[in-house]
């Protein structure tokens, strides 16, 4: 099991289950302590020590900045990119790889779909294949939103696929 899926695991088991699957990861898995965990992910220390020490639950943002940063060590080889989830044709469209939106780099993966069931399928392998968050049709984002726990950006038919991208670059960086 991946260190994330420990994490998430933990979340669902039990009142505490992130504290101690945290715990685990960084002292046995990560071997490292609360300190080095932060200054090498930029965490706040103090958030992570009143984590640690049952004082605060951790909000959603804290969870997913957690996760990012565990990502960002296991230095997974997919990882840190926005799938883009649809037709060929739309695909086609994209004609970057990293894509310069505002000062970010942000570096895209296709995954074509012709059909609900291809969505969601591609959906579950970009995540994990290690993408931070999906940009994808709104007829099949609900469905994805359920099964998923990374952000799902939408793609408006009158906005721009580069709009969409930004949006979920927005919520995942």
């Amino acid at each position: 099991m991946s260190l994330e899926s420990e994490l998430m695991a933990g979340i669902v088991r039990e009142e505490g289950g992130f504290r101690d699957s945290l715990k685990k990861i960084l002292e046995e898995d990560l071997q490292m302590s609360v300190n080095e965990f932060c200054s090498k992910t930029g965490l706040s220390t103090s958030t992570i020590y009143k984590i640690m020490s049952e004082s605060r639950e951790p909000n959603l943002r804290t969870v997913r900045e957690i996760i990012r940063a565990i990502r960002r060590i296991e230095n997974k080889p997919y990882g840190n990119f926005i799938a883009v989830i649809a037709a060929r044709p739309v695909l086609n469209k994209i004609e970057e790889r990293i894509i310069k939106i505002d000062s970010r780099e942000i570096l895209v993966k296709e995954y074509p779909a012709n059909s609900m069931e291809d969505a969601i399928i591609s959906a579950v392998m970009a995540e994990r294949d290690g993408a931070l968050a999906i940009v994808c049709a709104p007829i099949v984002a609900p469905t994805i939103q359920k099964i998923l726990t990374i952000p799902v950006s939408i793609v408006i038919p009158k906005e721009s696929i580069l709009k969409a991208i930004g949006r979920a670059a927005d919520e995942t960086f």
